[in-house]
């Protein structure tokens, strides 16, 4: 039950910020504070730290500054709290180390004291999480076979597995899953393992495993045998990253990555590869100790300190866009020798909005002209497209003399040229469907 309440809190401590910390802003922390925070610090890392010599280190660092009085003049509750963090991190370089002052974290914490206590802190962690939808913020059909999970946390809570299935089995009937954790900062194993679960077939994969130190014991995660609703072993999993993916996370990208289920997109993520425990340091002060660490089975490590390397390395802003791309690009290969392959049409869009064919001012200028019920402007740089008196249409250039239109993606524009010179427009549907216009000449 503790370590449940651990990792619930712990997804909780990466995305809640405590309204009651404005009343304790005007607060200053006394010299007889800081040594009652240090000390209590210093005694939780030594007993708790997954690594021991880092954390007599880290002691030795903190309690040699206050007996020289360097936090004398830091009397600010939340500068304290940032400069212990800073200080602790400059030996330790364990991005999950974090000071906080937080008295309503701690009071929270310290309700745990009996099974009345666990089962109230416990309701109380669901409902916020409940609030967020256990971090499951957006699921879609991105386009045809293509189906988009945005995920902000791992939940622990145990209502969080229903949200789960439903979000999966709208899925389900996807050929790729793109899965966003681009804003991702962690949470528990718990949801990973579930997630997990629908990725592969009936057989257990192994997952991870963790050490932890207090209980020096390691503890495997596995595959589930079951999951409610159908798994998905053979859809082409993508996963989005950037520098804000973190935790638990990078645990689910760096999975996936080594057991070759996933291409990873984006950014190379923070590097927190040590699950932990908020504890109390004070009434109003607490830390994050990471009192574990993950041991994958694969590559005998962890992404502490270096993160997870994408496939491809693009900015984060762009990851969607190049993933949504290559997934329907892929799938569209898988058909190809289908004459009616449903994914053709929407990868040549994909490829354009992520690879656009660019033109010069220059050549731009040699589409502008008056088609009938079609005209073609240049404005600011850019090919507009406007059907009579409709609104006008940005052209992005697919290819030479091809173009799709934004926000029309059933309906491409052709431009005919005889002996080089543009001489008509020919309107082109995913249908099939095609209509053409001359260019008028004007006397």
């Amino acid at each position: 039950m503790k370590r449940c309440i651990i990792l619930i809190y712990t997804y909780c401590l990466l995305t809640i910020t405590s309204q009651l910390n404005a009343q304790y802003t005007e607060n200053t922390v006394t010299l007889q504070k800081q040594e009652e925070v240090v000390q209590k610090i210093c005694l939780l890392l030594n007993e708790n730290y997954i690594f021991p010599e880092k954390a007599q280190e880290m002691s030795d660092l903190i309690s040699g500054k206050l007996r020289q009085k360097a936090y004398e003049n830091v009397t600010d509750p939340m500068q304290f709290a940032s400069q212990l963090t800073s200080d602790l991190q400059s030996i330790s370089h364990d991005l999950h180390i974090n000071v906080r002052f937080d008295p309503s974290m701690v009071q929270e914490i310290r309700m745990s004291h009996t099974s009345e206590d666990s089962l109230n802190f416990i309701k109380l962690m669901d409902s916020r999480e409940s609030r967020e939808n256990y971090g499951f913020e957006e699921i879609k059909i991105l386009s045809d076979g293509v189906g988009y999970l945005k995920l902000n946390g791992f939940s622990g809570s145990k209502n969080a597995g229903e949200a789960a299935a439903s979000a999966m089995n709208f899925l389900s009937r996807s050929e790729a899953l793109i899965i966003d954790l681009r804003q991702n900062g962690g949470g528990s194993p718990d949801m990973i393992q579930i997630l997990s679960s629908y990725l592969f077939d009936q057989g257990l994969v192994h997952l991870n495993d963790f050490y932890y130190r207090p209980s020096d014991d390691i503890q495997q995660r596995w595959t589930l045998p079951y999951v409610p609703g159908k798994k998905m072993p053979t859809t082409d999993v993508y996963i989005l990253t950037s520098r804000r993916t973190f935790s638990a996370a990078e645990e689910f990208t760096y999975n996936l990555k080594n057991l070759n289920r996933a291409t990873i997109i984006g950014e190379t993520t923070g590097g927190g590869a040590h699950p932990g425990e908020f504890m109390a340091a004070s009434d109003e002060f607490g830390i994050f100790v990471p009192n574990g660490r993950a041991i994958n089975p694969i590559t005998k490590t962890n992404w502490e300190g270096m993160g997870v390397m994408p496939h491809i390395q693009i900015p984060a802003d762009q990851a969607l866009t190049e993933a949504h791309f290559r997934a329907v690009e892929k799938l569209a290969n898988k058909y190809q020798d289908n004459p009616e392959n449903p994914y053709s049409w929407t990868s040549d869009q994909l490829k354009a909005a992520a690879h656009p064919f660019e033109l010069n001012l220059e050549e731009a200028k040699e589409y502008v002209g008056n088609f009938g019920a079609r005209t073609i402007r240049l404005k600011d740089g850019k090919l507009l497209y406007q059907r009579d008196i409709g609104p006008e249409y940005p052209l992005v250039g697919m290819e030479k003399d091809l173009f799709m239109v934004e926000n029309i993606p059933y309906f491409r524009l052709q431009f005919v040229r005889e002996q080089g010179k543009i001489v008509a427009v020919e309107g082109i549907y995913d249908n099939g469907r095609h209509d053409k216009n001359m260019k008028l000449v004007n006397p």
